[in-house]
């Protein structure tokens, strides 16, 4: 987990949040995967249909990504982070956490899965944006060019810690009270808007025309894809028989396999 984490973190630091933050979805791909292989969790037609569609949406956001954006120190940053449009984003992400923190009253959040994962969602498109402007800071440094004494770099070290430990208290409060298959999609939908609606407010980096309609729909599709793939992990297959027109019909004859067993009964 510890790498993984380091390497999200790198990732911030040499692209953009536009092309990162959706191929998050990426790691529920891969952890399905290596629990069919490694933890006899078999994945049915259903999830094998979530893994290609996943790779089929991350594969739309790569081809349409824009290109990052060059700085030369963290000052540059600051710069961008108190313009009146990221300042104006900002105050709306904390008043409404805290209002859903505080304001909400506690039986309401417990029983609706959207609070929780809003103040996820809002908190971590901040932790994203000083994520990124955190590394950044980092990888100046080991080029040569110490950022260490701005105190803009130690302000963004302070909104991660922050913000990483706000996520993930509501995170698993929502996993403990609601199903995976229902936080992880709302989650993913909600954490990913907020961050890109935060990232081309920040750095500007809004796609226009086709690059624009081609990110949406890979973000959509992977949805789809995260959302089939834990809607459907537990599925019975057969149960859902009927549901796809699959039931067979009164009379007609059992395939050869089913009455060899039966005569063997």
């Amino acid at each position: 987990m510890v790498v993984g984490e380091l390497a999200n973190f790198a990732a911030y630091a040499f692209a953009p949040a536009i092309l990162v933050t959706p191929l998050g979805a990426l790691s529920i791909l891969v952890s399905a995967v290596l629990a069919h292989f490694l933890l006899n969790e078999r994945l049915n037609g259903f999830g094998v249909m979530g893994c290609i569609l996943c790779v089929t949406g991350s594969l739309a956001i790569i081809l349409h990504a824009p290109e990052e954006q060059v700085f030369e120190s963290i000052p540059q940053v600051w710069a961008l982070v108190v313009q009146p449009g990221f300042l104006l984003y900002a105050a709306s992400a904390v008043a409404a956490t805290l209002l859903l923190i505080f304001r909400v009253p506690p039986d309401v959040a417990a029983s609706n899965p959207l609070v929780p994962i809003a103040i996820c969602s809002a908190v971590g498109s901040l932790s994203v944006m000083a994520c990124k402007a955190l590394g950044l800071a980092v990888r100046l440094t080991l080029a040569g060019s110490s950022q260490l004494g701005h105190p803009a770099t130690w302000a963004f070290a302070a909104t991660v810690v922050v913000a990483v430990l706000t996520q993930m208290a509501y995170l698993n409060r929502a996993l403990d009270l609601h199903s995976t298959a229902l936080v992880t999609p709302l989650y993913y939908a909600g954490f990913t808007s907020l961050t890109l609606l935060a990232s081309a407010v920040l750095f500007g980096q809004a796609a226009g025309g086709v690059a624009a309609a081609s990110q949406a729909s890979g973000f959509l599709t992977i949805l789809c894809g995260t959302t089939l793939l834990h809607a459907t992990r537990d599925a019975d297959l057969a149960a859902l028989a009927p549901l796809l027109g699959l039931a067979r019909r009164a009379g007609e004859d059992q395939p050869a396999v089913e009455l060899a067993k039966d005569a063997r009964v």
